[in-house]
């Protein structure tokens, strides 16, 4: 007879931390390399710093009354301490670099190395935006040549690269529309925006900020929008519509040349959420479809960095349409020169006077480094390999749906998908066990969770986006985990995912608390009171 500690799961091998009894608590709480890592609040001390600076002699304050008077009360910490920290807080990052990132509706590729290097160029990594323009000629020159591919790819008129991310892309793209309607005297009767109800959650909230009415459009029984649908819903009030393509459910919405007709016959704009330009890059030019404006997330397409709003860059395409009213600035050749066009020519009386641009969305270009990544990935691939992205990310995400299909339920029937595929909770009915709790549960296998209860239109979504980056082996370990989790979930053994995370560095947070009474500054412990 064996003993608990001497059972093993099957296939595991001597060494292997499956085959090894489960490891004892610690003194420190670090668990082998996996260090315990508490705040900086916690780690430093206000007496400690990491620079010694001399008092300045004869400096006079010029803050008047409002210049500090006491400590400031901020933990110093010494290189060591700081490096240290930071080092062990990243190898508790799950990223692209360590695993498949599957979050739906979000495109986190890999990122080339080869892009980073050139991004690292001198003349690209140290330009300063107000450098002379004759100082720059190199970056102008790269600008010019990523509009002309960005125009060339989506088959449109102008482009407006100074967005700093998708939804900045977004509300560049409904100024443009505004301004197009103020310019025809319609400004006032138009104030409404056609939304279907599956768009990204930034689509109203886009419309709404700019003094618009949003207006639904609900989806067809199998998670498209029908023409319609849309013609039910327009008049002379509308300025505009706001689609993604393929959208959020991962379908091509395969009524959209008629849909783009019936919006312009009323009058009214066509703006794409390009958020899923990956599907269909190389394959489908949106200016074809009947698109007026359409942001690309160059940090998802074009496989740059996400995160932290600013590594991101949502360049605009417009329509002939629109093209009078893009932004500036605006990049111009003449000759073998370039020129950054900054200001509006008609002010002074000069100028194109078919050029209304409606002014500057932000006091800067764009993201230079974002640029070179971009324009180092398209160059890399040409145009024959930017259409096996597309296709190679469509070939995944109908490769998770079919090794997936039996064990878990699509809402809108076995159908192939684009570039990621939808599944709902029907699978977990009667088992005990939610979205969240299956998502949770991912985490204990090492995986990233895809993307939980969306889009609204179906419940209990998850929406997984493998993307072209994953080969088959790793898509392959992601099912086998997937499946598995699925039938456990079915065999009633619920406890595994209640509990889970389990073997993440956190466990599983209060979430209902968390968003009601978020923690959002640290406060000192109260001392320990002495046993009396």
């Amino acid at each position: 007879m064996t003993s608990p500690t001497d059972e093993r799961p099957a296939g595991a091998r001597e060494g292997d931390a499956a085959s090894c009894p489960a490891a004892p608590e610690t003194f420190s709480g670090n668990r082998g390399l996996d260090i315990e890592e508490p705040l900086l609040f916690t780690l430093g001390s206000s007496q400690k710093t990491g620079v010694d600076l001399p008092e300045p002699r004869g400096l006079a304050p010029r803050l008047d009354g409002v210049a500090r008077r006491g400590p400031i009360g901020l933990k110093g910490l010494s290189e060591p301490e700081t490096l240290r920290h930071y080092v062990r807080l990243s190898r508790r990052n799950y990223a692209i670099d360590s695993g498949i990132f599957p979050l739906g509706s979000c495109t986190m590729k890999h990122n080339p190395r080869l892009n980073e290097r050139v991004a690292r160029l001198p003349g690209f990594a140290d330009v300063h935006p107000l450098q002379p323009q004759q100082t720059v000629q190199g970056v102008l020159a790269l600008m010019d040549m990523l509009s002309h591919w960005l125009l060339t790819m989506t088959g449109l008129e102008a482009v407006a690269l100074s967005p700093k991310a998708g939804a900045h892309g977004e509300l560049c793209g409904m100024i443009a529309i505004k301004a197009a309607h103020e310019a025809s005297g319609e400004a006032e009767r138009r104030r409404v925006v056609l939304v279907p109800e599956s768009a990204h959650g930034t689509n109203p909230a886009t419309a709404a900020l700019l003094g618009y009415r949003v207006r639904a459009v609900p989806a067809d029984s199998d998670g498209t929008v029908r023409a319609e649908a849309v013609a039910e819903v327009l008049g002379e009030d509308v300025a505009a519509l706001m689609l993604t393509n393929p959208n959020t459910c991962g379908l091509f919405e395969r009524d959209v040349v008629e849909i783009a007709r019936l919006v312009h016959e009323a009058g009214a704009y066509f703006y794409c959420d390009g958020a899923n330009l990956n599907a269909i890059l190389a394959k489908a030019r949106p200016g074809d479809l009947g698109v007026d404006a359409m942001h690309i997330n160059l940090h998802k397409t074009f496989s740059t960095p996400h995160g932290g709003g600013g590594p991101g860059s949502g360049p605009v395409v417009f329509s002939k349409a629109l093209a009078p009213f893009a932004p500036l600035p605006r990049v111009v050749r003449d000759g073998e020169t370039f020129h950054l066009v900054e200001h509006d020519g008609r002010a002074d009386g000069g100028g194109d006077t078919r050029q209304r641009p409606f002014g500057r969305l932000t006091a800067f270009h764009g993201q230079m480094g974002m640029f070179v990544r971009a324009m180092a990935y398209m160059l890399s691939h040409g145009s024959d390999g930017l259409r096996q992205a597309s296709e190679d990310a469509v070939l995944n995400a109908n490769y998770l749906r079919a090794s997936l299909r039996d064990v878990m339920s699509q809402p809108f029937g076995d159908r192939i998908c684009m570039h990621e595929v939808l599944f709902d909770d029907a699978f977990l009915k009667g088992t005990g066990v939610t979205t969240l709790d299956f998502a949770k549960a991912l985490i204990d296998e090492g995986f990233h969770p895809m993307t939980i209860y969306f889009p609204l239109v179906v419940h209990g979504a998850l929406l997984i986006e493998p993307t072209e980056s994953e080969s088959r082996a790793s898509l392959d370990q992601f099912i086998a985990s997937l499946r598995a989790l699925a039938e456990a979930a079915k065999a009633g053994d619920r406890d595994r995912f209640l509990a889970a995370p389990r073997l993440a560095p956190r466990r599983r947070l209060d979430e209902t608390r968390a968003a009601r009474k978020p923690v959002l500054r640290w406060m000192a412990p109260e001392p320990a009171r002495a046993a009396e």
